[in-house]
């Protein structure tokens, strides 16, 4: 069974530059980009494996094919990985006072910001990215999605599912070390997977609070600190109101885009207000494009 649709995007829109995005590095196995524009990812379901196809047909279509028997449960999925209903109006409004960001902002318009599809999901990539670079941290990451998960097909790509809260706990600590995680981050992962399993947190309780009663919410899980829980409301809630500070990568990507190695970030981020989120997803991008 499986379901065709279009999906309508705010504009203005682009997928390739939004996959980017959440993918970070070319070596993400879980969420794929072929050489042919089609995002794909593997999702389980109540009952099978769900697999996702989205092109972008023009500027405002995106075509979007979902394969499985609980296709239709997956359709909302789609739309806020892909931050389809994201309107950014007041972002590029307030880009026009950096001419540095105004000019990245033009370079990388179309780009929305993409969101983790589960709270686990953004807590796992919150801890193992906590003081690494994305190069350590994906190379981590990916070693855990192959260790966890069986290999899939779709149109001959292979694909990955990401693995859920019971991996970590039913795995050995000796096989959480040898992909490259600390002792420490293996404690963090397992309590955060024994609180999402009992409903000690939850997406619904997250997305129910402001930003800063959600932030707190978020450190009091261990081993989050505000860098990850901001990080966790970004990329798995989409709020961008918040911004990750004390990232030494963060820092390094603002001179470098801005051309200015005086910069100050806490003034940027005062000039984009609560915008300021998509300021992330601007470095991480300019950075990774060579925009600087």
């Amino acid at each position: 069974m499986s379901i065709r649709t279009t999906i309508t995007p705010v504009a203005p829109y682009r997928l390739d530059l939004t996959v980017q995005a959440l993918r970070r590095v070319n070596s993400n196995i879980v969420d794929v980009f072929t050489p042919d524009g089609t995002y794909l990812r593997a999702l389980r379901g109540l009952h099978c494996v769900n697999i996702i196809e989205v092109q972008q047909e023009s500027e405002g279509h995106l075509a979007v094919r979902i394969t499985g028997s609980d296709a239709k449960s997956h359709l909302e999925t789609v739309r806020t990985v892909l931050g389809t209903g994201v309107d950014l109006r007041r972002w590029y409004r307030r880009v026009a006072r950096f001419p540095w960001l105004r000019a990245l902002a033009r370079e990388l318009r179309g780009v929305k910001p993409p969101r983790y599809p589960t709270l686990w999901e953004a807590l796992c990539n919150g801890i193992v990215f906590q003081q690494l670079s994305i190069a350590a941290a994906s190379t981590i990451m990916r070693r855990l999605v192959e260790r966890s998960s069986e290999p899939l097909e779709h149109r001959g790509v292979p694909l990955r599912i990401f693995p859920g809260p019971d991996t970590i706990a039913q795995s050995d600590d000796r096989d959480l070390l040898s992909l490259g995680l600390s002792r420490q981050k293996i404690t963090y992962l397992r309590n955060a997977a024994a609180m999402v399993k009992v409903g000690a947190i939850t997406s619904a309780a997250i997305e129910s609070l402001a930003t800063a009663h959600a932030l707190t919410e978020l450190q009091a899980v261990r081993g989050i600190g505000p860098w990850s829980a901001a990080n966790i409301l970004i990329r798995g809630f989409g709020r961008l109101d918040v911004f990750p500070m004390g990232d030494t990568g963060v820092a390094q990507n603002i001179k470098l885009l801005s051309g200015d190695p005086d910069i100050r970030l806490d003034e940027v981020l005062f000039g984009l207000g609560d915008m300021q989120g998509m300021l992330y997803f601007h470095l991480l991008l300019g950075r990774t494009r060579n925009l600087g």
